[in-house]
């Protein structure tokens, strides 16, 4: 009896040590967490495999350690981690410019803009760049004028960027180096004048024009800026960034920094439509490395409400003799959208205001015709009349939309649109029912860079202060769960890439966050407080508080 026990035993210690020599060896393992995988069936884990930068399961921490050895084991403690944060809109390449320009956000009048300039100097290129001032918080919320500013600077050329980018107030010296008078191939509303005199205040194609004067970043000075943006966006979990309107050359330089390994981010970029974008990126069909997609251009249609450019089909109820602005010839939008049907691209537009938006969905129907997987994108869907909200589902077309628009235009989108026609305004509920998904984004800089706002504002629909109590038109707000897949497994399906990135499930990319509190459970007032605690991309911690 004794020599059975005893050949049992010897047995049981040899198929322990066979099963620790079988284990599959791998480069990390993530350990008793609360993972929100973001699956099709929401699963939730507690551990996660990941070698040469991908996921190789998910399971209890019991059968990932049965299965794997790891040369690092972390021990997350019960923390919480979701896939990495992707942003489906933002501006990251002028994040990254914006970090030179005097802070204008929350100035509270145009005294309060005029003192910030006075104690700012001027960039490189000899020009004071400003960006944020949005004449809605001011007493008057009137546009201003450049007077002033001729008095106080009377030699260096003064650009004001408004918070939505779509209005810039120009000195005199500014608008001299730009070429702007007044004559010039502009309409009225593109170029103010008061008097036989220009305000400074250009809108659109003029904006666009001053823009492009102001000498940009380059090189050194470029690449410094964009790897501060990056550090910024690690910051608050994100991975994965939509930028909405790139040139040939920006494309180029984050190409090469990604290769090099300067640069981490992932990028989808969506291209500005011009002659050298069109001819080098388009023509050729779509491009994609690990970290870079180029297979979307980005258009636009219209301007902002908040600038009155946005264009309704009926005029704006506080300035009843305008209806806002088409910026591109639709015949030109056509052509730029057959080019992309024909050579594999995704066509994304900006569309405001309810007439820009039936324009785009009526051009989209005529390539699109029915349902289709094209995934072509309305930015923004802003305001929509309500009889024209199906054809985002007749045509399978994608709400991408920035829930914190709703939080930061409540206070006054109800006097530009009106009783009834608000009730088509920030409708993310709505949209999403069309497809059954929709993406979302920040827009920054327009908006704070944070997705947990993003996820706050769509849920709550509140602002950080908790205003409106009970939340804005609620009947649009998203649940937790489509509010988080919005920004993750949502946010990368509208880039095409939901095989590779946006859940944490076994083949995919390991980007995931660590967070300080479960955004799924706590309070959805105290999400605006949690903390980002660490980012990891291809299973790399690039952040950590």
């Amino acid at each position: 009896m004794s020599c059975n026990i005893l050949f049992l035993s010897l047995i049981t210690i040899w198929l322990s040590a066979g099963s620790m020599h079988m284990k599959e060896k791998i480069d990390l393992i993530v350990t008793d967490g609360t993972i929100y995988t973001v699956d099709a069936n929401n699963s939730k884990v507690g551990s996660m495999a990941v070698h040469h930068g991908k996921i190789m399961a998910v399971g209890t921490s019991e059968s990932i350690s049965a299965r794997y050895q790891a040369t690092r084991v972390v021990d997350m403690k019960g923390k919480f981690i979701y896939p990495g944060f992707v942003d489906a809109h933002c501006h990251f390449v002028g994040y990254a410019l914006g970090l030179q320009y005097v802070d204008l956000f929350g100035c509270q009048s145009f005294d309060e803009i005029l003192e910030r300039l006075k104690k700012a100097e001027p960039q490189s290129s000899g020009w004071l760049v400003g960006r944020g001032w949005d004449q809605n918080l001011w007493p008057e919320k009137n546009f201003p004028d450049n007077h002033r500013l001729n008095l106080l600077f009377p030699d260096i050329p003064v650009m004001l960027i408004r918070v939505d980018g779509h209005v810039v107030l120009t000195n005199q010296e500014a608008l001299k180096r730009a070429g702007i008078g007044l004559t010039n191939d502009f309409n009225s509303i593109e170029v103010e004048s008061k008097n036989g005199r220009l305000t400074g205040i250009l809108s659109e194609t003029a904006a666009d024009r001053m823009r492009e004067t102001v000498p940009a970043p380059s090189g050194s000075e470029l690449i410094d800026l964009l790897k501060i943006a990056e550090k910024q966006c690690f910051t608050v979990g994100l991975t994965m960034v939509s930028d909405a309107g790139l040139d040939y050359q920006q494309v180029r330089v984050i190409d090469s920094l990604q290769k090099a390994g300067a640069l981490n981010m992932n990028v989808y970029a969506m291209l500005t439509p011009n002659a050298e974008n069109l001819i080098k990126f388009v023509t050729k069909g779509p491009y994609q490395t690990d970290r870079l997609t180029v297979r979307s251009i980005k258009i636009y249609s219209d301007g902002s409400l908040g600038s009155r450019t946005a264009k309704l089909k009926q005029p704006y109820s506080d300035a009843p003799s305008g209806t806002g602005i088409i910026v591109i010839p639709p015949d030109s939008i056509r052509e730029l959208c057959k080019m992309a049907y024909d050579h594999g691209f995704q066509v994304n537009t900006h569309c405001i205001g309810d007439s820009a938006n039936k324009l785009i969905l009526d051009i989209y129907g005529t390539f699109l015709k029915g349902k289709n997987d094209l995934r072509w994108r309305i930015e923004h869907a802003q305001v929509v009349d309500p009889e024209d909200i199906h054809f985002f589902g007749d045509y399978s077309v994608i709400p991408s939309v920035q829930a914190t628009h709703a939080t930061s235009d409540m206070k006054w989108a109800g006097e530009r649109l009106g009783p009834v026609r608000i009730h088509g305004a920030y409708a993310y509920k709505d949209l999403m029912k069309q497809n059954g998904w929709i993406a979302n984004g920040t827009d920054f800089p327009i908006e704070n860079i944070s997705p947990l706002l993003t996820f706050y504002a769509a849920v709550a629909r509140q602002d950080v202060n908790g205003f409106p109590e009970g939340g804005y038109m609620m009947n649009n707000a998203l649940s937790r769960e489509d509010a988080l897949r919005s920004i993750t497994i949502w946010a990368v399906k509208a880039d095409f890439m939901e095989q590779s990135k946006g859940s944490l499930e076994a083949g995919k990319d390991a980007d995931f966050v660590v967070l300080d509190q479960d955004i799924m459970h706590i309070p959805i007032g105290k999400v605006p407080e949690v903390l980002v605690l660490q980012t990891f991309i291809g299973g790399e911690e690039i952040f950590t508080k």
